[in-house]
């Protein structure tokens, strides 16, 4: 090898690149290492329709976020600060990106609150997620409806929160409150008090038939009994109800359907 002039350039050249990136990474590293690029700034904005944060504050921020993050402009895990940012409370969504040369601009969505979740104080979004944050805060912005349901129904109970809305509408009653039970099953509080057992779905029309024939029947429902508690619509041709101190079974029970007898008289 020693006579073979090629391979001794060969081997040369090698040695001399090698020690050419290493000079250049040691440089790259040593310069990535000045003062100069500490971070000095780091940028909140908004995503969304709103301008500004509303839940979110630079405390809080502090608090839970900022000192978490690590390393300087180049050096800084953008994923890791991400995940600092979504760590805090009504914090849905961050996204980050380096400005130079000392910046990171942070961009935060907020969770919207729809209303509250099961029975241990999260809240429900209204984009189906829930999380957990100051329940007050929440309560400030609206009245915060009631949901419940099987771990990972919270989409398709909003879905179908948004459809009793309108379903309801010609009686001019909103849901209070909606949940599902292990067994899929639709109970629904309307904003009059009155409790309404919509039962499971059969087919995908079910449920809209069975409040559009509450929907029909309502009025001359309350024009007789004007302080009804709870409706049961499970049945195909008729319903169920309760109103000053009649009382229906729970569900898995079904009552008898309530009917009203005609007069007789005995000769």
């Amino acid at each position: 090898m020693w006579q073979d002039a090629k391979a001794l350039n060969a081997t040369a050249s090698g040695i001399v690149a090698m020690t050419l990136l290493a000079c250049i990474a040691a440089g790259v590293w040593w310069v990535s290492q000045r003062p100069m690029f500490n971070l000095r700034t780091i940028r909140i904005e908004s995503i969304g329709p709103q301008d500004d944060l509303r839940h979110v504050n630079h405390l809080t921020l502090r608090n839970n976020a900022l000192g978490r993050i690590k390393g300087n402009f180049f050096t800084t895990n953008l994923d890791a600060v991400r995940q600092a940012f979504e760590s805090v409370p009504w914090v849905r969504r961050a996204t980050v990106r380096r400005e130079w040369p000392d910046q990171l601009i942070v961009a935060l969505e907020e969770h919207e609150a729809l209303g509250t979740w099961g029975e241990d104080g999260r809240l429900l979004s209204t984009k189906g997620d829930v999380f957990t944050a100051n329940l007050a805060e929440a309560e400030e912005d609206h009245a915060l409806p009631e949901f419940d349901g099987p771990d990972g129904s919270e989409k398709e109970v909003l879905s179908r929160y948004d459809e009793l809305r309108h379903w309801f509408a010609p009686l001019k009653l909103v849901p209070q409150a909606l949940s599902l039970s292990g067994r899929y099953a639709w109970t629904v509080r309307l904003d009059n008090g009155m409790s309404v057992a919509l039962g499971r779905e059969q087919t995908s029309t079910t449920l809209k038939e069975r409040v559009d024939r509450l929907v029909g029947i309502y009025p001359q429902l309350v024009e007789h009994l004007p302080n009804i508690e709870t409706i049961d619509m499970r049945y195909q041709n008729g319903l169920a109800l309760s109103a000053q101190g009649l009382k229906i079974p729970a569900e898995g029970a079904k009552p008898k359907p309530l009917v009203k007898k005609p007069d007789t008289k005995h000769n």
